[in-house]
């Protein structure tokens, strides 16, 4: 099982967010994928010229607001529960503005191997996470700490980003500087396939346009 895991990471690293979600918009997977409003804050910001990306399977952590009594209480901390090469996805229930991240938990999930951390949701001390140079991206940032707002309820268990589109323990998410796409197992096979086809006809593209040639004739010719 492992090493199937290992496989799978493997093929989907030489390819772009871009490219996975445009195969997986073409398979008619839920929103191609694409974990809308979230972007990449360390080890640089989106667009800052970081080559940093990250792909691994997902180690999903379920956040609920303090006020609530009823959701399950996890036997340990969030941060002491992720294994190496784990993406933890943490998801802060919706319109809070407090932080469900920040530094502390940044250096102990970085001293478990963890490959990085993505937030549907908000995070605290950036500078700290940058120097720890732990790759995460977030929906934005806060000032406020989580203790008087969320709490873990739940790992590894199946969480809905939007409409049809779920990430489940295991998926994979692949994060660059484009943002980041949730990639099925089931559907790695038919996306790095897909993506190596795409690959191919946009290198022949792009020489034919920087040769000089007009870009409607081109596409026609070449991305039929």
């Amino acid at each position: 099982m492992a090493s199937q895991l290992a496989s799978r990471i493997a093929a989907l690293r030489p390819f772009a967010s871009c490219d996975i979600g445009d195969a997986l918009v073409k398979l008619k997977y839920p929103m191609g994928g694409y974990l809308d409003g979230i972007s990449m804050w360390s080890p640089a910001r989106q667009g800052t010229g970081s080559a940093a990306s990250i792909v691994g399977p997902a180690m999903t952590v379920k956040m609920v607001r303090v006020s609530d009594p009823s959701s399950a209480r996890p036997p340990q901390h969030f941060a002491d529960s992720v294994s190496a090469g784990e993406i933890m996805y943490i998801q802060q229930p919706q319109g809070l503005y407090s932080a469900c991240f920040g530094g502390l938990m940044a250096t102990r999930v970085s001293k478990l191997g963890a490959a990085g951390v993505v937030l549907d949701g908000r995070f605290r001390d950036i500078r700290e996470i940058q120097q720890i140079g732990l790759p995460m991206f977030s929906r934005g940032t806060s000032i406020l700490g989580s203790n008087t707002f969320t709490r873990a309820s739940e790992f590894n268990v199946p969480l809905q980003f939007r409409a049809d589109l779920w990430i489940h323990p295991g998926d994979i998410l692949v994060g660059d500087d484009d943002g980041v796409v949730v990639v099925p197992p089931s559907l790695v096979d038919q996306v790095v396939q897909l993506c190596q086809e795409r690959k191919e006809i946009d290198e022949k593209t792009m020489q034919a346009l920087a040769d000089g040639e007009a870009m409607g004739p081109t596409i026609a010719r070449l991305r039929k």
